[in-house]
């Protein structure tokens, strides 16, 4: 029988269980980590820690759920692996961060032509016992220092989602540590709130990476509403496999790689059509785009497959350059007029909104941001994106999510001791975060409905109201 792994969606334990808990480890002294001199082989990279952040208030039972948690003697393990990077890192409950720490499968993307699933887990497998007891030398802590291990159980790919889990459990059990199970998506949006100490609840919300476009109204911590997400391929998705098509070097990324190769081109030299301009909604759509892209290049007789544009001709990498710039207006547009949109329908939600959030592998890409900063502004708002460490995929944003959540008193109780080391886990491959405002809702979508679980904010929501 599988274990459920589902502490955010439990009850608030007492204050008395939770002051408990919160005592586990006790103050030590701050540690700042400092890059290596060179990347280990297995590309196992440490960022260097961001300064504490100075809290918003002092927490009390009515802002516990809307103030940035500050309980510096908190230390947070987060673990993730939902698709291709292994992360982990440790965190202070003040957001200080000890250690951050990523393995790339960058070789094997290139080599594959995206994400293999099982190759990714194999990956996974191979450095994730690396991964974390380098995060947590770079801490200079141990497991028993640890508060509670936070760990990704989904949106993502099972395989993958399954090695992070399964590692999670087993330091926990070792160590009798409280489990937090974290939604990715909603890690990428809380993760903000750790580099961006003024943000508060409630906030719009854009979400854009490989897997995910995800328009959300965040009312809270675990109450979500979605505005808007794709009906198909996602805009990292578009950017990826127009990338491969025009020969670019995907080892650096499909995303960074079109984006410099876009500044040698002409954005008006390609006439793509926006995509879904007759659908008056918040909801993407990238896979026409991506054939327009292919069309292109197919009408231009590129022979991209077998010249990679480093051994381009002059005319023939311009005429690349300028699809890539074509397509990269064309993509963006079509988030900008959706985040008009949204900006709009969340006002009339909620017009104490101050700042719109844009996070996710995507928000890494200064062409996006610049222009979503003018939505933000031409609409009264703040544009705020975490730095580009955080925005790809990162154990960071699991452990801050994960004490969001544990500071609210969601968590799982420690792994009994008995617990068989091949016990299967409940994940959540297919996981809404919030949901679907009335006039999101995409017929198109709607269909896609299998082994769908239900959404974290109606989970939690639900328990809440028991």
């Amino acid at each position: 029988m599988a274990a459920t792994l589902l502490p955010t969606l439990s009850p608030p334990v007492s204050r008395a269980a939770a002051a408990f808990l919160l005592r586990r480890a006790p103050l030590k002294p701050s540690h700042y980590v400092h890059p290596p001199s060179t990347l280990r082989r297995l590309l196992i990279s440490s960022y260097p820690a961001i300064p504490a952040m100075c809290p918003l208030s002092t927490m009390s039972s009515t802002t516990a759920a809307r103030a940035v948690p500050v309980r510096r003697d908190l230390l947070m393990l987060g673990i993730e692996t939902s698709c291709d990077d292994t992360a982990a890192a440790v965190v202070r409950g003040d957001g200080e961060i000890l250690s951050q720490v990523v393995s790339s499968q960058a070789d094997l993307l290139a080599r594959y032509g995206g994400v293999a699933p099982k190759m990714a887990e194999e990956a996974h497998a191979l450095v994730i016992d690396q991964v974390v007891q380098k995060a947590l030398d770079d801490a200079k802590l141990s497991e028993s220092d640890l508060s509670a291990v936070a760990v990704t159980i989904g949106p993502g790919l099972s395989l993958c989602l399954r090695v992070g889990v399964h590692k999670a459990r087993q330091v926990a059990k070792a160590f009798g540590l409280p489990i937090v199970g974290v939604h990715h998506m909603e890690a990428h949006a809380l993760v903000s709130r750790l580099a961006n100490k003024d943000l508060d609840f409630p906030f719009l919300a854009l979400l854009i990476s490989g897997g995910h476009n995800l328009l959300v109204l965040a009312h809270g911590l675990g109450h979500y509403i979605q505005l808007g997400t794709t009906i198909d391929d996602a805009i990292g998705e578009a950017y990826d496999k127009s990338a491969r098509w025009l020969g670019l070097d995907m080892r650096k990324g499909g995303g960074p790689a079109l984006e410099e190769l876009a500044l040698e081109g002409d954005p008006n030299a390609v006439k793509f059509r926006v995509p879904m301009r007759q659908h008056k909604d918040c909801n993407f759509s990238y896979a026409g785009l991506k054939t327009q892209v292919r069309l292109a290049i197919e009408s231009k007789n590129l022979c991209t497959e077998d010249i990679p544009v480093s051994a381009a001709s002059e005319e023939d990498r311009q005429s690349r350059a300028n699809i890539a710039a074509s397509f990269q207006r064309v993509a963006v547009l079509h988030l900008e007029e959706r985040c008009e949109r949204a900006v709009e329908w969340a006002l009339n939600m909620e017009p104490s909104i101050k700042y719109f959030v844009v996070s996710g592998g995507v928000a890494s890409n200064k062409y996006v941001t610049t222009r979503l900063n003018h939505v933000a502004g031409n609409n009264g708002l703040q544009l705020v994106s975490p730095p580009p460490s955080l925005c790809t995929d990162n154990g960071v944003m699991i452990a801050w999510t994960g004490i969001e959540h544990f500071v609210a008193g969601r968590f799982e109780d420690p792994p009994a001791a008995d617990e068989s080391d091949d016990m299967q886990y409940e994940l959540r491959p297919r996981w809404p975060l919030g949901e679907e405002y009335s006039k999101g809702r995409s017929v198109a979508r709607s269909l896609k409905t299998a082994r769908v679980h239900p959404s974290l904010t109606s989970m939690i929501q639900g328990s809440l109201q028991k």
